[in-house]
């Protein structure tokens, strides 16, 4: 009996032994912290009559706060109405662990006519899109499309 349970003791320590430690086993495996953040974007209001003023704002939820694909890019605004608006800042160089990314963009735009629009939102690195998000919004119409003007 004395055998066994040395036995098991010695497979127990060999298994500990043997076994990576936590963080460096979620390391490994892909912490939560190493995947790239998701975009959520809201419109308001989504609905209304024209001319509409609609405010976007994107916000980077979960992730790495220095996901490289996200430090520093291009960001563009295609409203859909034939209106793209694209800004992109100066930064210093990306570090590893060091350098932290935006996790929020808000944009105004101004739809003039009634119609449906896809409203996307794009995070870029040079000319590739990295990251997307998409609004609906429904423009009905208003008081100048109606008078003919």
């Amino acid at each position: 009996m004395n055998d066994s349970r040395g036995a098991f003791c010695t497979l127990i320590a060999v298994l500990a032994f043997a076994m990576p430690s936590s963080p460096a086993w979620s390391a490994q495996a892909g912490s939560r912290d190493d995947r790239k953040p998701s975009l959520a974007l809201k419109a308001t209001p989504p609905v209304g009559f024209s001319p509409l003023r609609v405010r976007i704002v994107v916000d980077a939820r979960g992730g790495a706060d220095d996901y490289a694909d996200f430090y520093c890019p291009s960001i563009e605004w295609d409203w859909d109405d034939g209106t793209v608006s694209e800004n992109s800042a100066d930064c210093d160089p990306y570090e590893p662990g060091k350098s932290r990314i935006d996790r929020r963009w808000t944009a105004e735009h101004l739809y003039r006519r009634a119609g449906s629009y896809k409203a996307t939102f794009r995070i870029k690195q040079k000319d590739k899109a990295v990251a997307t998000s998409v609004a609906n919004i429904q423009i009905r119409a208003g008081v100048q499309d109606n008078s003919g003007q």
